[in-house]
C-alpha cells in the first residue's frame, strides 16, 4: 500500500533531509513551510525520484493556513501515514530580559503551537481513514533535554514538545497512532552552521563543536517511520558523536 508523509520545514535542512530520504525509500512527501521556492525545489527531487509530491506554502503557527494545508494533503493524498513535526525557529541568544515580547512569542508560536496544530490536523485525518493510524514524529532536538546559553524561548517550546509528544502518544493509542520524539544534536544545517565558527559553552568558553550529516537524521526518521504501528520508538537521540552534551562537556 502506497504511504503518505508531511515533513514541516520540509524546504531546508534536516526537513528536506527527511523527505529525501522517505522518498528514496517510497514514501510520497509533501513538503510544507514559509518559503515556497525551496519547497518546491524539495519537491522537483522528490518527482524525480517516482514519488508523488504536495510543496505548500504555509505559517504553521496560523490555524487557518494549517487547515488549507491538510485540506490540500487530502485533496492530493487521500491519506496521511506519517507527519514529521520539524518547522521550528529560534530567539537572538541574548541575555533573558533583553528578548522581547515578540521574539518569545515568534518561538512558541513556530515551535509549540505550530507543532500542535499539525498533530491535530494529522490527527484528524489518522482517526478517520481506512486503514485507521499513522504515526506522528516530533523534533524535540537536544534542547528538550539540556540548554544552551541564552536560549530560554528555544529551550522551553522544546522541553514542551516532550509533553505533547507524551499526551499524543497517550490520546492516539484507541486509534493506532503512534508518537515518537528524535532529538537531534549538532546537525550541519543553515540554522546550525554557526556551530562551526564557535558558539557559547555553558561555562563561558566558546568553542567549534563537531557537527553531523542530516541524512543520518532522515535515515533514522525513515526507521522510526518504517516500524509496523504496533512499534513505537518513543524516544531517540541521535547526535554528532564527539559533541559536548554527554557529560560535563
Amino acid at each position: 500500500m502506497d504511504k503518505f508523509a508531511l515533513v514541516t520545514g520540509g524546504g531546508v535542512g534536516i526537513g528536506k533531509a527527511a523527505a529525501l530520504k522517505l522518498a528514496q525509500a517510497g514514501w510520497h512527501v509533501a513538503v510544507a513551510g514559509r518559503r515556497p521556492e525551496p519547497l518546491e525545489a524539495t519537491a522537483r527531487e522528490i518527482e524525480a525520484m517516482g514519488r508523488r509530491a504536495l510543496a505548500k506554502s504555509c505559517d504553521i503557527g496560523d490555524p487557518a493556513q494549517v487547515r488549507a494545508l491538510f485540506e490540500a494533503i487530502e485533496q492530493a493524498f487521500g491519506r496521511l501515514d506519517l507527519l514529521f513535526n520539524n518547522a521550528g525557529v529560534s530567539a537572538p541568544g541574548v541575555p533573558m530580559d533583553e528578548l522581547t515580547y515578540e521574539q518569545w512569542k515568534s518561538v512558541v508560536d513556530a515551535n509549540l503551537t505550530g507543532a500542535f496544530l499539525c498533530a491535530q490536523g494529522a490527527m484528524r485525518m489518522m482517526k478517520t481513514q481506512r486503514p485507521q493510524g499513522g504515526r506522528i514524529i516530533n523534533n524535540g532536538s537536544i534542547s528538550a533535554t539540556a540548554p544552551r546559553p541564552n536560549s530560554a524561548p528555544y529551550t522551553s517550546t522544546k522541553h514542551a514538545i516532550t509533553g505533547l509528544t507524551k499526551s499524543i502518544a497517550l490520546d492516539g493509542r484507541p486509534f493506532d497512532i503512534a508518537c515518537g520524539q528524535i532529538d537531534i544534536g549538532n546537525a550541519l544545517t543553515e540554522m546550525a552552521f554557526k556551530m562551526t565558527q564557535g558558539v557559547p559553552q555553558a561555562d563561558g568558553r566558546i568553542a567549534i563543536e563537531p557537527m553531523m550529516d542530516p541524512g543520518e537524521v532522515g535515515a533514522a526518521i525513515v526507521h522510526m517511520a518504517s516500524l509496523p504501528l504496533s512499534t513505537n520508538i518513543f524516544t531517540m537521540t541521535i547526535m554528532a558523536t564527539k559533541m559536548p552534551f554527554v557529560g560535563r562537556g
